[in-house]
């Protein structure tokens, strides 16, 4: 399967990796060991948006959704100032699959179910519900969950490997580690079941009292934010009932 939604992005020169470990939210050192999973969040500490950094040699190839690849590639150009990188598009594809990674290809570091990306051409698999594998997961994806308005730990990013508590100073990490050191959180994403079916962004309601919004569906069950003070067995979503166990 190939992910023609996806852009790649090569961020090369001697500076490279330094230049990354300042920004995102996730430890560029982990690149020795295959993909990295992060974000480049505003300095509130709100997402623009999480990709893949993909080791290649000295260089590291950055793959994100194809509708928020401009505005990072013109975010990337404003923190270069004078380090010794190098930004550029690529004609790169990535495909999907699942099992066993092919040569070249890394294990998606999110969630052991979501398989591996390939960036070379290896064969993906054609008949995969990667909506389902998600949901089942709890993936939130771009354009989808994760929105401007998106906290990462709300997401889940802790639970999916996108972030890292020790690596020092990144763009958002204040607000990021404030958030982490609270109690628990309120709010987040959640598998939820679902009986019938509604738009993706429909709000929850449990009883009169808003209680959230669902997105992603597969099979059964949804993929939604939560008010976790109200969430509960028995709540509604449009014409379809929804049902949350903590």
């Amino acid at each position: 399967m190939s992910e023609d939604t996806r852009t790649i992005l090569r961020i090369s020169g001697p500076e490279a990796r330094d230049f990354l470990q300042g920004l995102v939210t996730n430890d560029v050192s982990r690149l020795d060991a295959g993909l990295v999973y992060a974000a480049l969040l505003t300095p509130k500490g709100k997402y623009i948006a999480d990709f893949f950094l993909v080791p290649e040699g000295d260089a590291v190839l950055l793959d994100v959704d194809s509708a928020l690849a401009p505005d990072v590639a013109r975010r990337l150009a404003m923190y270069k100032l004078r380090s010794k990188v190098e930004i550029a598009e690529t004609d790169r594809t990535v495909t999907r699959g699942l099992g066993t990674p092919p040569e070249g290809a890394f294990a998606d570091p999110r969630d052991a179910s979501l398989g591996w990306r390939g960036y070379d051409g290896q064969p993906g698999d054609a008949d995969v519900d990667w909506t389902a594998l998600h949901v089942a997961a709890c993936v939130p994806r771009s354009g989808i969950e994760l929105s401007p308005d998106t906290f990462i730990l709300e997401a889940g990013f802790d639970r999916l490997s996108g972030v890292d508590f020790r690596k020092g100073c990144y763009v958002g990490q204040e607000v990021t580690a404030r958030m982490r050191h609270k109690t628990e959180l309120r709010k987040g994403f959640a598998t939820v079941e679902v009986e019938g079916e509604a738009p993706v962004g429909t709000e929850i309601l449990a009883g009169e009292k808003a209680a959230g919004a669902l997105y992603s569906q597969a099979q059964g069950r949804g993929i939604a934010y939560l008010r976790f003070d109200r969430a509960g067995r028995d709540m509604q979503a449009g014409p379809a009932r929804v049902h949350y166990q903590p």
